[in-house]
């Protein structure tokens, strides 16, 4: 007997398997689908001034990248930006956080996951809930003037990439990418450069955007620049 899915992505992606039951149909599913990029559209509707945050959920209370989190947060609110995160603990919950002692609007985009803990955090002002993660990728990046990345794991690297892959192909305006954490992100960019340009499989100037940094200032000056050239 098909197992019953336990998340609507994993109905949707696998439909055609036997083994996955199908609860309801393809236009439900439309309409669901609509439904939540209708919702994130009307609930965000008021952020003209955002960057958001991407970082581990794993990210332990009380550790150095938890502060840096925290202050990446604070920094960027108190400079007048909204913090819109994935919702979730460890770096998220810590950006929120740090928005939240600035006095600035924090956000958390929450996804229905089956393995770890999701759902609003008492540093989350407004709290929005997803069952796919392309509808709630639409709203990191619609209402966003920078990605500004802290250590992470495969769900950050997939927001880091697909940002990547957006502005290279030209389908969003250009826009900062900032990693945060020379230390932790420096392999991956050598790589980028040595082996994935070295091979042609991208061009050096695609590494232009990326911006490596630990200076917060830095990070807070390039998203200010970027609001000002996108007219917010």
């Amino acid at each position: 007997m098909p197992r019953v899915p336990k998340t609507a992505d994993e109905e949707l992606i696998g439909a055609q398997h036997s083994a996955v039951a199908s609860e309801i149909t393809d236009e439900m599913r439309v309409a669901r689908m609509s439904a939540e990029l209708a919702m994130g559209f009307r609930e965000l509707c008021t952020v003209h001034r955002g960057v958001s945050v991407f970082g581990s959920a794993r990210t332990p209370r009380g550790s150095a990248e938890y502060q840096l989190g925290r202050d990446v947060g604070r920094r960027l609110g108190e400079a007048g930006f909204a913090v819109i995160t994935g919702g979730g603990p460890g770096a998220m919950e810590a950006a929120n956080r740090g928005a939240r002692e600035a006095g600035a609007h924090s956000i958390g985009l929450n996804i229905d996951l089956p393995f770890e803990e999701t759902g609003a955090s008492e540093w989350v002002d407004q709290s929005l809930d997803f069952h796919y993660f392309f509808c709630r990728k639409v709203m990191f990046v619609r209402y966003a003037n920078a990605f500004v990345v802290l250590p992470g794991g495969l769900g950050t690297l997939d927001e880091l990439f697909e940002a990547l892959c957006l502005i290279q192909t030209q389908k969003i305006r250009s826009f900062p990418v900032i990693l945060v954490g020379v230390a932790y992100w420096s392999g991956l960019v050598d790589w980028l450069r040595e082996r994935v340009a070295g091979e042609g499989k991208i061009d050096l100037l695609d590494l232009d955007l990326l911006f490596v940094t630990d200076d917060l200032d830095a990070v807070v000056k390039r998203a200010l620049r970027a609001a000002a050239e996108q007219g917010d």
